[in-house]
């Protein structure tokens, strides 16, 4: 069973893409370093590095 969860736009994208949504990262891993992101049947991992950076795996 595939599990949607929905995050609030957290802020707005700059007037040059005012269609893109700004999502926090924090939010997306509450508050935590880890978040599952899906796409198409596949699994995404998007961790939060110690430096504060982001990198998405599969």
């Amino acid at each position: 069973m595939t599990r949607h969860v929905v995050f609030p736009v957290t802020q707005q994208a700059p007037a040059s893409r005012p269609d893109m949504p700004i999502h926090d990262a924090t939010a997306l891993t509450r508050g935590g370093t880890l978040a599952h992101i899906t796409l198409h049947d596949q699994t995404y991992t998007l961790r939060i590095t110690r430096q504060g950076k982001l990198i998405l795996t599969k």
